[in-house]
């Protein structure tokens, strides 16, 4: 395996421009010709479907909602970035490429991020004109807020909906190409193998999750928009069926897996009250604008909040970072928060939680201008809690909630198979080691809308794609691959169910390879998922029948590959000595707690070849390099 990043000649600023314009072309009667498979709906598929149909090439869309508008992209609640400067505070591309590089702990492949940066304007121009109600001003200008990490206001936002605003612009977009016959949608059908003939991905082997039925689609390229694997560790705000099979099965099909520990805990989301619970709830990043995060100064200090007077507050991000105050980036925002519970002054049951307190802002703005910029969200957490937060203050902790690793892409998108693209949260290529909140949308649009577009053009222009279909001897052998892991799921007939593999499973990830590691705990942590792998296939009870509805079925497929993937995701994490971003390694650390990397020996991405269940991985690096920043310990004092 080689690692190609393809990252064009030239000044920083121009690489893009440029590439776009030397790349090769496909001729519009030609783009007729080409068939290109899109797996997920989400903001990252969606628009790639839709954006590819628009050009003229067949599309056909996968997804495993009942409905493309029910992908997880509906969830994202605070915004979107765009390098537009609107408040005149500052901003340009520059700022927000290098917000983003320093953001991800300098882990992030440079010409990928500028370009992502120059994007980003164009984007809030293409949702715009789609009709997607961006909050204004009282002039009729877009607004913005700020997020964390950085000292600009730069994110667009529909109050506390922005995912679900821009999937209802990219779904119009792909509902048009539906309408016209350029796009054949399969909504209720997952992906389970990716067809590889000749080195090239050629189709996908997917399971229709009505009726049970396998299949094989054959097509000139694959683009998976599968989204991240944070339901690794059980539980996180992810919804339930976000899974790392898609990107899971081309890993073992060829593709390498660049990152897989760069893992995100959020540090605002509902805390976990019981073991009842199957998901967690995230609240906004953008909450930190106005909202004030405090813990008592002593510990078990259990005395309501409204008892507790200011002298005895510790607003601790306030006290350590003074630069950013609440608006810390979400890795350190999240280790403070666990470092003030580990420390016993924690809040709520069990102690785990901080607040989050909106007084201060309701006194200074009013409740009106409060519930304009966040009421659903004051909403959702009343229905949840059962506590008014324009009465008490949030009860908030960290939680698992967005993956930085994924399939390892070039500048043009592409894995290391020739044409299968990973594009949105599925590739690792924009966000180093933490995203910075409101950049996982812009990410998502950009891959789809104006990166990809261009970039898979330049693949079925030059390669030479003989006609092949669902009868080809590699699609067959696939196809029965898949039988037979569904058969021998069925087979197992045992006493446990699932979901308490899962729960084990995710448990273990959190605790060994949570929001901090050390050697000693990841070792520990390879071992006990291997005898929880070898529990599970020996005593998992899977009900009902493969050609049928089977939700167990679903689940344990996917909990299966978690148990893979889970065992990868350590060992990446094992051998990265070095604390980064949300990489924390206990071991590496400065005197004041913050991460401590090792740019000598570990400025790469880390990208794992697949050699066996159970075998050790493959390590090959691509070389980072910086012309336009300079390698620098993060400060946000």
């Amino acid at each position: 395996m080689e690692l190609r990043a393809h990252v064009p000649a030239g000044a920083l600023a121009g690489k893009w421009e440029r590439h776009r314009a030397e790349i090769r072309l496909v001729n519009p009667a030609n783009k007729l010709k080409h068939h290109v498979i899109v797996v997920g709906s989400g903001l990252a598929g969606a628009s790639a479907a839709a954006s590819l149909a628009e050009l003229g090439y067949t599309v056909s869309c996968f997804c495993f909602q009942d409905s493309p508008r029910r992908a997880h992209s509906i969830a994202a609640q605070g915004g979107i970035n765009a390098a537009k400067n609107y408040q005149n505070d500052g901003d340009s591309v520059f700022r927000l490429f290098y917000d983003t590089v320093k953001g991800g702990d300098f882990r992030s492949r440079e010409a990928n991020v500028y370009r992502l940066a120059q994007i980003s304007a164009a984007i809030i121009d293409q949702c715009a004109a789609q009709g997607v109600p961006f909050a204004r001003e009282y002039g009729g200008l877009l607004a913005n807020r700020s997020f964390g990490g950085v000292q600009v206001s730069r994110t667009f936002y529909a109050r506390g909906q922005t995912g679900q605003q821009l999937l209802l612009g990219a779904y119009q977009a792909l509902a048009c190409q539906i309408a016209a016959g350029k796009v054949r949608m399969y909504p209720r059908t997952e992906l389970l193998d990716v067809v590889v003939i000749d080195g090239r991905a050629r189709g996908i082997v997917t399971r229709n999750l009505v009726n049970g039925k396998l299949a094989t689609h054959t097509g000139d390229a694959v683009v998976l928009a599968t989204g991240g694997y944070a339901n690794v560790y059980y539980l996180s705000t992810n919804a339930k069926g976000c899974n790392v099979t898609a990107i899971w099965r081309a890993h073992k099909r060829g593709a390498a897996f660049a990152n897989p520990c760069f893992t995100q805990i959020h540090p605002t989301c509902i805390p976990v009250t019981g073991d009842h619970q199957a998901k967690l709830t995230l609240m906004s990043e953008s909450l930190r604008n106005d909202g004030r995060i405090w813990v008592p100064q002593q510990r078990r200090d259990r005395r309501p909040p409204d008892q507790i007077p200011e002298s005895e507050r510790d607003y601790y991000l306030e006290r350590l970072y003074p630069s950013f105050g609440n608006l810390a980036p979400r890795d350190i925002a999240s280790r403070r928060a666990k470092e003030v519970c580990d420390e016993g002054r924690g809040v709520g049951p069990g102690g785990h939680g901080v607040y989050l307190d909106f007084q201060d802002a309701i006194r200074r703005l009013g409740r009106p201008v409060i519930a304009e910029r966040y009421g659903n969200l004051f909403e959702m957490y009343q229905r949840i809690t059962a506590e008014d937060p324009y009465l008490v203050p949030m009860r908030i902790y960290p939680a698992p909630h967005y993956t930085m690793g994924g399939l390892w892409v070039d500048y043009n998108l592409m894995t290391t198979v020739e044409g299968l693209y990973a594009i949105g949260e599925a590739n690792f290529s924009d966000h180093g080691a933490n995203r910075l909140g409101a950049s996982a949308l812009m990410q998502g649009l950009a891959d789809g809308y104006f990166i990809l577009p261009y970039t898979i053009g330049d693949y079925l222009a030059q390669a030479k794609l003989p006609k092949v279909d669902a009868g080809h001897v590699a699609a067959r052998q696939t196809e029965a691959e898949v039988g037979g892991r569904t058969r021998r799921l069925l087979e197992v007939n045992g006493h446990r169910s699932v979901d308490t593999f899962h729960r084990a499973l995710g448990r273990l990830m959190w605790d060994r390879c949570g929001m901090s590691r050390n050697a000693a705990g990841l070792k520990d942590a390879m071992q006990r998922v291997c005898v929880l792998r070898e529990e599970f296939w020996q005593d998992v009870y899977v009900g009902g029948r493969g050609e049928d509805l089977n939700q167990s079925l679903e689940h344990a497929g996917r909990v299966a590959d978690f148990f893979e993937f889970a065992e990868l995701m350590c060992h990446d994490a094992l051998e990265r000595e070095e604390s980064c971003g949300c990489h924390f390694r206990e071991e590496y650390q400065t005197p004041e707690g913050e991460a401590k990397r090792d740019d000598g020996r570990f400025s790469h991405v880390a990208a794992w070849e697949f050699t066996g269940v159970g075998q050790a991985p493959v390590l090959h690096r691509e070389p980072l390099e910086f012309e336009a920043v300079h390698l620098a310990q993060r400060s946000y004092k």
